[in-house]
């Protein structure tokens, strides 16, 4: 059997229905950062020191791969029109992923959706353990070989990208189980490797937030809302315009899973 491998649709990934900012009114637009508005606030809530000036996270799952384990769930969904038409297309995808240090383990799972990633259905789970790689996809597993090896190596960071600079918001809560820090940004802040601009294309994050526990300098939170014009998604051939949502979610740092054998492997 042939599997079907969409390495490039993570970086459509659709929310969870009902949750907090899943929807674009869920999340604030990005406004001037007003030092003097919010001193008090800052004071109040500084991060620690070295992360008071600024964070940088080109790559959103940065240092989870220096723990000993984490689990992270990335969702993206675009929703709009091929460019220079009224032809509507759409296209979701969720990937959940676990890290073990200790056993060089990960476990991925994907789901995705829509005429906009070439398949309209898919799903598959890939594993890696040590130096073997397992790939169970329409009930079918295949072990070793480059398909298996690079699905099992799927990240957030290289598919969705991240923040090149962010600044201190002013607040901190305990979210996904760690104390952390909110940060914003501005459109200029993002890498999105996966999103190139054609010919008088454009992009604008409309709202965005990211959050990060200093405690294991890592990013806990990444919502972004943008919105794109005559844009290149996954280096498919026609253009497209409309909205792309992304979420990402970090837990369980720290802490090692137990990953084993996909089952039916």
């Amino acid at each position: 059997m042939k599997f079907l491998i969409p390495i490039l649709v993570l970086v459509v990934l659709a929310g969870c229905t009902g949750q907090r900012g899943q929807q674009p009114e869920d999340i604030p637009t990005l406004a001037a950062f007003d030092p003097l508005a919010t001193a008090q606030i800052l004071t109040q809530n500084a991060p620690p020191e070295g992360f008071r000036e600024s964070v940088a996270f080109p790559e959103v799952d940065a240092n989870l791969g220096v723990l000993p384990g984490a689990r992270y769930v990335v969702e993206l969904e675009f929703e709009g029109v091929f460019s220079r038409t009224t032809r509507q297309t759409s296209a979701t995808a969720t990937a959940e992923i676990w890290l073990q240090q200790i056993g060089s383990a990960r476990r991925v799972t994907v789901q995705t959706a829509g005429e906009l990633l070439g398949r309209e259905d898919n799903a598959f789970e890939a594993v890696k353990l040590g130096p073997d790689a397992f790939l169970v996809q329409d009930g079918l597993c295949l072990q070793g070989g480059t398909d298996a090896s690079t699905a099992a190596g799927l990240r957030a960071g290289t598919l969705v990208g991240g923040v090149t600079r962010a600044l201190p918001g002013g607040l901190k809560a305990t979210l996904n189980g760690e104390d952390a820090w909110k940060y914003t940004f501005t459109t200029a802040d993002l890498l999105l490797p996966n999103i190139r601009l054609g010919e008088g294309g454009t992009l604008e994050a409309t709202g965005g937030e990211l959050w990060v526990a200093p405690a294991h300098n890592a990013v806990v939170r990444f919502y972004v809302n943008l919105d794109v014009t005559n844009a290149f998604i996954f280096d498919r051939q026609l253009p497209v315009s409309g909205q792309v949502v992304i979420r990402y979610d970090a837990y369980d740092l720290g802490i090692a899973p137990n990953i084993t054998t996909p089952f039916g492997c």
